[in-house]
């Protein structure tokens, strides 16, 4: 796969979820940083009091999440050998497997 394939839908579909992973690392990596949730996520989501306790658990676990979903599509955006693209997928797993472990064990 690459960005010449001949279906613009599934090319289309990939460029999205690398969109929506930026958003995710970069709003995930804001929260765990500064410690506290934006204002207007705050204002959407209404996080439980449990919820709101925890920014650094959240953000860090969304940051993850972002990071696997971009490693997870970067070969089939940009052209590679195949045993990179391998390996990068068995790094979005890690990272996924992260993420896991992130939200599981960490406490606030």
């Amino acid at each position: 796969m690459s960005p010449s394939d001949p279906d613009p839908l599934l090319v289309a579909g990939r460029l999205v979820i690398v969109v929506i992973s930026l958003f995710l690392l970069v709003f995930g990596v804001r929260t765990a940083v500064s410690r506290r949730f934006p204002r207007p996520w705050l204002r959407c989501a209404r996080p439980t009091k449990s919820q709101r306790s925890q920014p650094v658990r959240i953000g860090g676990g969304q940051a993850l999440v972002g990071a696997s979903l971009l490693t997870q599509q970067a070969p089939f955006l940009i052209p590679m050998p195949f045993p990179v693209g391998a390996a990068l997928f068995v790094v979005a797993l890690l990272l996924a497997a992260a993420a896991l472990g992130w939200s599981i064990l960490r406490r606030d």
